[in-house]
């Protein structure tokens, strides 16, 4: 795994974690979205997160099975 991040744009301020899953590619679909969540297959700043609806922000850190990207806000 590198240290490296995909930066991800998002238009507002802020971002549910399960839309930007699907934006940065990260999963397919909400409904594969809603399981890793619950299965608690991703975190935020290196914390498990199990809420779909956990606002990120500007410079957030979203991994899931290795992969990483980070949230831009174009603000």
């Amino acid at each position: 795994m590198s240290d490296t991040h995909d930066t991800v744009p998002i238009r507002d301020e802020s971002i549910r974690l399960g839309q930007f899953l699907k934006l940065a590619n990260l999963i397919e679909s909400g409904a594969e979205a809603k399981e890793v969540i619950a299965d608690g297959l991703v975190s935020v700043n290196d914390e498990v997160e199990v809420r779909r609806g956990r606002q990120l922000r500007d410079g957030d850190v979203v991994e899931i099975g290795g992969m990483t990207a980070r949230v831009s806000s174009q603000l």
